[in-house]
């Protein structure tokens, strides 16, 4: 497996007890499903290992509770300390309607329902409050905030999202 195959899940952020128990910090808005995992790849230095857990449990709210197999003490889990989960690509939930993952929509065109089309999407900045369409415009990086007022339609088919863009916005980078 290679970490391009898979998704970030979070990251071990402390230890829980002296029996080599951790606690993840999960990247989800819902960790209740991620809460009976049989392995996780962990990110170790230049490693990439799978992880096989004997038990995991949430832990509140959006801290997962983990137990890995052959983890048995303070010292073994001193070395997962600040360690990246990830999980397959296969063992994210399916997404429909206007729902979608960030990597999912890379080179999906952009069309708006006043502008036409408005190029094609080549990242999601999600580091300001509000996460943004980086839209590839023949050169001329064109910034759509993420926001279902804004978004009408995403077809997963046609590789295409239907906007409507507040007025004058496409307008600003051209």
């Amino acid at each position: 497996m290679r970490i391009e195959d898979c998704f970030y899940l979070g990251k071990i952020v402390k230890k829980y007890s002296f029996k080599g128990e951790l606690l993840a910090k999960l990247d989800t808005d819902q960790p209740d499903l991620y809460d009976d995992l049989d392995a996780v790849f962990i990110k170790l230095g230049r490693d990439f290992l799978p992880f096989f857990i004997e038990k995991s449990s949430l832990h509140k709210s959006d801290l997962l509770r983990l137990k890995f197999e052959d983890v048995d003490t303070e010292e073994d889990a001193d070395q997962l300390l600040k360690c990246e989960l990830y999980l397959p690509l296969a063992a994210l939930p399916k997404l429909e309607g206007n729902k979608f993952y960030y990597h999912e929509i890379i080179d999906f065109t952009v069309e708006d329902a006043s502008f036409g089309i408005v190029g094609k999407i080549a990242g999601v900045n999600d580091t300001t409050s509000q996460p943004l369409f980086e839209i590839d415009r023949d050169g001329i990086e064109i910034l759509i905030p993420i926001n279902d007022d804004i978004i009408k339609k995403v077809d997963r088919d046609a590789k295409t999202i239907h906007i409507e863009a507040p007025e004058g916005l496409i307008d600003l980078y051209l």
